[in-house]
């Protein structure tokens, strides 16, 4: 297990390096205060996790910081971790250089009660982050130990069941090509360049895990939260598959009139 979170921790590395200069990223929008690409924060992040302003927040698994950076714009005192060295030193130079307050940890998620203490009035993580976690269990308990009595856990993520068909077969053919149930050896995949930088060239080796909808909220419930909101969504936040239809408020939805399948989620739960 080790060898493969730490090969995902040398490809993130790389991603950092890259990322930063990703239009998809736009950081140079971010720093003129316009929103910038994914990573900003879209209306359903802002709805969900609601007003931040004086109120801490730990940003599990932060990439280089922009949607960190953004809650602190908006008033919160934020914490982010990530296991990349890379990313956490741009995020840490980003906040210097915009002159926002904001700790940065570099640090496994598993490893992180061992590097911080206190807690938080809310603990959020976005988009993409679960495939990258071997045993979910073990990071539910992290986040329920950092959250405070009546503070608001926030996720949100794609949902499991689109993400188990093959999202390069031509046309629009779904195929079934990945597990939806979870496996103790991850699912490893090549591909050129990364999902902000497709035609990067480098090559992205990654080793990922997938985790149901059961394990998601049975996670939750064992580490000692309360499940307070569940919601399922026909969009998401990235072109999922690459024939999706971008509309005009940022997201990513099924072509034409065609029934969706649920392509998000959203889950908030307190202790």
């Amino acid at each position: 297990m080790e060898r493969y979170l730490r090969s995902n921790q040398a490809l993130w590395d790389l991603w950092a390096r890259h990322h930063v200069a990703s239009p998809m990223y736009d950081l140079e929008g971010f720093k003129a205060g316009r929103r910038a690409g994914r990573e900003a924060l879209d209306a359903l992040e802002v709805r969900l996790v609601g007003d931040v302003a004086g109120r801490s927040l730990l940003h599990l698994q932060c990439h280089f910081g922009l949607d960190t950076l953004a809650w602190a714009r908006r008033g919160a005192a934020v914490t982010g971790v990530d296991f990349s060295g890379d990313a956490i030193a741009a995020a840490r130079a980003l906040s210097e250089e915009l002159h926002i307050p904001a700790t940065f940890i570099q640090a496994d998620v598993y490893d992180l009660p061992e590097r911080l203490d206190g807690e938080f009035d809310i603990v959020f993580a976005s988009h993409g982050v679960l495939c990258w976690l071997p045993d979910l269990d073990r990071w539910a308990r992290v986040a329920a130990r950092f959250l405070r009595p009546g503070g608001r856990f926030c996720l949100i993520e794609g949902h499991p069941f689109p993400l188990v068909f093959d999202d390069e077969t031509p046309g629009r053919e779904l195929r079934i090509a990945f597990p939806y149930f979870h496996a103790d050896d991850p699912v490893r995949a090549e591909r050129r360049g990364s999902y902000a930088v497709p035609d990067g060239q480098f090559d992205s080796v990654t080793y990922e895990w997938a985790h149901p909808l059961s394990d998601v909220i049975g996670a939750m419930l064992r580490a000692g939260l309360r499940i307070t909101s569940f919601d399922e969504y026909p969009y998401v936040g990235w072109p999922m598959f690459p024939w999706m239809e971008a509309r005009p408020d940022g997201t990513w939805r099924w072509p034409g009139d065609a029934p969706s399948p649920p392509l998000m989620y959203s889950l908030t739960a307190g202790k």
